[in-house]
């Protein structure tokens, strides 16, 4: 690749078989500057079977664990590539901040390797993004047009989950801190929906605690600005040209303790935001609302989650 990056090859993922996942090498970015140590991401999929194909992209605090939605695409027809983004998951490396960015648009340089190696080898490709994920996503798409069939988004992070006096009155100081101090640690998640999930505190999910811990990692001061910097660019108006789709669950429920309904409301973010800017993001728009449903609600409990998947597959075949 004339960028510096470069695909290795394919080596047995932690899935176990008949998952792979190939590292891509990326050119140095601002973190490399601190320790030296290149970015990588990394591409995990199974052996391709079909012509259609999705690019899976994962939310903060996450990596790609979710064998059961490429069962659900591959029972449509569609195989199911996943990308661990640069400093998440199976793409963390010593020496590197885990989960942290300055810029949301330094991934486009791993979006675009793994959207090159997908057509090369399928007529259809869509884009799946989820939380921070399909911000990323939708930017992207916004910013490369024709490059993808169609785009899912899965609870995407386009606001901020704060009443208005952080959303309008804090931001310009987040985005300054950003600027003069992009290092300072302004948040954390709350650990209550990550044990809510995880099969050792009563969930149904095993995912490995040291790339997905209940506590997240921090954020930083440049990682929230270059956020609510994406979140301004979706209200004034994106124009992808795909149709893309927004699932969300029906419901929001406080992130910051634990309650009853954390699987079964989005107790991350807000589904009154993304029902608000769905319509921001292009000209073709279509929003489900998934009862029941968790904040990744590939996630959710039954019969939530096998609504959900209905749901892209659907779209998927009647649009991409």
């Amino acid at each position: 690749m004339s960028d510096g990056a470069a695909w290795g090859d394919e080596q047995p993922d932690v899935l176990g078989g008949p998952w792979v996942a190939r590292t891509l090498t990326l050119p140095p970015d601002d973190e490399s500057a601190r320790e030296g140590v290149a970015p990588v991401a990394t591409l995990v999929h199974r052996p391709p079977r079909h012509r259609r194909a999705v690019l899976y992209l994962h939310g903060f605090v996450d990596y790609f664990f979710h064998p059961h939605v490429a069962d659900a695409l591959d029972a449509a027809g569609w195989d199911l590539y996943a990308l661990d983004l640069r400093d998440h998951g199976r793409s963390i490396r010593p020496g590197r901040r885990p989960n942290h960015t300055r810029e949301l648009a330094g991934y486009a340089a791993e979006i675009d390797a793994a959207v090159a190696l997908l057509r090369a080898d399928h007529d259809r490709v869509a884009l799946l993004g989820h939380s921070t994920g399909g911000l990323t996503a939708a930017l992207w798409a916004h910013a490369r047009p024709g490059r993808v069939d169609a785009v899912v988004l899965n609870s995407p992070w386009l606001d901020l989950n704060k009443p208005w006096f952080h959303r309008v009155v804090l931001t310009p100081v987040l985005r300054a801190l950003g600027r003069v101090a992009p290092d300072l640690v302004v948040g954390h998640l709350h650990p209550h929906y990550g044990r809510a999930l995880h099969a050792a505190t009563g969930g149904e999910w095993d995912f490995d605690l040291a790339w997905k811990p209940h506590e997240g990692f921090p954020v930083r001061a440049s990682f929230i600005a270059t956020v609510r910097a994406g979140h301004a660019r979706v209200a004034r108006g994106l124009d992808v040209q795909a149709p893309v789709l927004v699932a969300t669950s029906d419901a929001t429920g406080p992130d910051d303790r634990a309650h009853d309904g954390l699987l079964t409301t989005d107790s991350v973010l807000d589904v009154a935001h993304m029902a608000a800017r769905a319509p921001r993001l292009g000209p073709d728009v279509t929003l489900v609302v998934v009862p029941g449903g968790a904040h990744d609600l590939a996630l959710s409990p039954a019969p939530a989650r096998e609504e959900y998947l209905r749901a892209v597959v659907d779209f998927l075949d009647a649009r991409a």
